[in-house]
């Protein structure tokens, strides 16, 4: 399955990257997270709950950024295993100030793979919940970004 699209952020780059490597700010934003704890250099053990028309569970795994040029750009590879199956995937960031520079525009695209009994909703209900994650995503984090100082 891939993923691509772009939001604009309400804060100067340099704090959206801030942000995007702040990983106590992240598991705030990331829906269903229930832990996010670092377990190395640019690496975070995670535990995420999930569910998807009737297939419910929880996912172990790893979170890791990858390929950084601050304050423009990452990779982000996740990795997770749980009662509903697995998921696989990576994804670039890419981040440039808008013409006011008081904005910033993130611009996304990734790849993820699933597997086991999550997999047998189909794939386009397995698209339609990564957006929707996506979009809840950016809800929250535009909302942190525009509290913090």
């Amino acid at each position: 399955m891939k993923l691509s699209g772009s939001q604009i952020l309400p804060a100067l780059q340099q704090k959206v990257w801030d942000a995007l490597n702040d990983p106590e700010l992240l598991a705030r934003c990331l829906p269903g997270t229930e832990r996010l704890e670092p377990a190395g250099p640019d690496r975070y053990k995670a535990v995420v709950g999930f569910a998807l028309a009737a297939i419910s569970g929880k996912y172990n795994g790893t979170l890791e950024f990858a390929d950084k040029k601050p304050p423009q750009s990452l990779t982000l590879k996740i990795e997770g295993k749980g009662t509903p199956g697995f998921l696989k995937g990576e994804g670039r960031l890419t981040l440039s100030a808008s013409a006011d520079s008081k904005q910033t525009e993130l611009r996304y695209e990734g790849d993820a793979q699933v597997g086991g009994m999550i997999a047998a909703v189909g794939q386009r209900m397995i698209e339609v919940a990564a957006r929707k994650i996506v979009s809840q995503f950016f809800e929250k984090f535009s909302a942190e970004l525009a509290r913090k100082p």
